[in-house]
């Protein structure tokens, strides 16, 4: 590197990842080099953001290099070739640990990588490691995890979102141009809101969750999280795609996501506003950014009108009885008997006692009581009463979206009822913390896409608000379509993009603030 090392590896953190792969293929920079920045980043600011688990700076320079060799061998490389990337801790991968963020899983090495993690390595990204979370992506704030929150390097006060907010953290703080998270409820579009990144949840069955460590198998979708509209499609499309090995897979071609954030554009676009998410109840600022918003798409030229979805008001309680009734079944394969921790087997205690001692110790106070609630709801004599109204739920939440479609190409709400909030203000708030997907979770429900998009900042605390876009199944290309132009107009406004109003604190997060 030349002599202003430090200068252009700080460079190199800045760039989008469609910039670093056209630099990486055009031989203008190594991807070692990129690899080696972002590295250098996260040891300046994760004492701080404290967005990863595991760092494989070893495996992620190796990746680096072989990019290089293929470059220099004339071999063709992906998309994203030498782009590096933060894996949340709910994938699996062989050479790094997998723990969910949950002490019942420290340290496990699995024998085989998630389906996602292959592609990734095939496409020639390079993996940085693996990033913080809710335990077993229960939660909305990472202050689940066993091993200590994130910040948000907006305000490292305050929470970066959750299950995904390492993720979302990684990339929010130029550690990772990507980041990889799973959506079960709002988990990645909601940390990506709060951290004024982009954060896509595709059609539910769109990309594998083989290898994805289950939390509820109905809802769980692995989904990306960028700092540009086209960033997020290009890794959508790297780490989409039909798989046999996920009986869920949906077997149909991935939307044409790449060429819509593109080709941004939504003239003639029938645009629904929820009326059910876009009254009363959320922060005043996240309103204002919400409706002006929605004027902006108006003024590009799309056809706004109200929209009523009046089974959403539902989705909050049917969610927080379906998913935790899927937990329950899930992690009933955390017994101390074949992998994780096993603890009090001092060798004169029944598998029965050991099972429960370790569970005891493994498992989280908020994955526990949802274990606990989904047991209960799936009980004899109570299922019929919560489990089985709960799916009926779900079924008019569904028809709702089918019926708003009818009539509009796309729904929009804000992504999330407020901005960031302290670390700490809702640990002991069940109910406010589950509060934060009240926006998010009918997607989840119906499997539909969504995607959150910056759409500027609250002006009573300064801090990021996210746009919620809504499409049919597998119409995840009409969220970037309409992503990329709201991106491209408050770009042209802003004068660039709205995470660059951040790097000012990000690099004081370095200096140990």
């Amino acid at each position: 590197m030349a002599a202003d090392g430090a200068g252009m590896a700080s460079e190199l953190t800045r760039l989008t990842a469609a910039e670093i792969a056209a630099a990486v293929a055009a031989g203008d920079v190594s991807a070692v080099e990129v690899a080696q920045a972002h590295l250098d980043r996260i040891v300046a600011v994760e004492p701080d953001v404290r967005a990863f688990l595991h760092v494989a700076g070893i495996g992620a320079l190796a990746a680096a290099e072989d990019v290089d060799r293929k470059r220099a061998a004339g071999e063709p490389l992906g998309p994203l070739a030498g782009v590096p990337l933060a894996l949340k801790d709910v994938m699996t991968t062989t050479d790094m640990p997998t723990t969910c963020g949950s002490k019942i899983l420290e340290g496990w090495r699995p024998p085989y990588d998630a389906t996602v993690t292959r592609r990734l390595r095939d496409a020639g990204v390079v993996i940085l490691g693996k990033t913080n979370m809710d335990e077993f992506a229960m939660g909305s704030s990472t202050e689940n995890s066993a091993y200590g929150p994130s910040h948000n390097p907006w305000d490292l006060t305050r929470i970066p979102g959750g299950s995904s907010g390492g993720s979302s953290a990684a990339v929010a703080a130029y550690e990772a141009p990507l980041g990889v998270g799973t959506d079960t409820g709002g988990s990645i579009r909601q940390p990506a809101a709060v951290c004024g990144i982009v954060g896509m949840k595709p059609t539910y069955g769109g990309s594998s969750r083989y290898g994805l460590v289950a939390f509820a198998s109905s809802l769980d979708t692995p989904g990306p999280l960028a700092r540009t509209v086209l960033d997020a499609a290009l890794l959508h499309e790297v780490m989409s795609g039909h798989d046999p090995r996920d009986s869920t897979s949906v077997d149909a071609p991935i939307p044409p996501v790449v060429a819509a954030a593109r080709h941004a554009g939504v003239s003639g676009l029938r645009v629904g506003v929820v009326t059910e998410f876009s009254g009363g109840g959320s922060q005043s600022g996240v309103r204002a950014r919400f409706t002006e918003a929605v004027e902006l798409l108006e003024s590009l030229g799309a056809k706004v009108v109200e929209v009523s979805c009046p089974h959403f008001s539902y989705a909050l309680p049917a969610y927080y009885l379906i998913a935790p009734s899927e937990c329950s079944s899930n992690l009933a394969r955390f017994d101390a008997m074949r992998y994780g921790l096993r603890a009090g087997d001092d060798g004169t205690r029944s598998a029965d006692e050991v099972m429960s001692l370790t569970r005891e110790a493994g498992f989280g106070a908020e994955v526990k009581r949802r274990i606990m609630l989904g047991t209960y709801a799936l009980s004899s004599g109570y299922y019929d009463a919560y489990y089985g109204k709960a799916q009926q739920v779900r079924t008019l939440i569904t028809r709702d979206f089918d019926a708003a479609f009818e009539q509009v190409d796309v729904l929009v709400s804000p992504t999330t009822p407020t901005t960031a909030f302290p670390i700490g203000e809702r640990a002991d708030d069940p109910m406010a913390m589950y509060l934060a997907d009240l926006f998010t979770i009918p997607s989840d429900l119906a499997g539909n896409a969504a995607i959150s998009v910056p759409c500027g900042l609250a002006p009573e605390d300064g801090l990021p608000v996210g746009l919620q876009i809504m499409a049919p199944a597998l119409a995840d290309d009409r969220c970037y379509r309409v992503a990329a132009a709201v991106e491209a107009a408050l770009q042209e406004r802003w004068g660039g993009p709205l995470l660059a109003q951040a790097r000012e604190l990000g690099e004081q997060a370095g200096d140990g603030r």
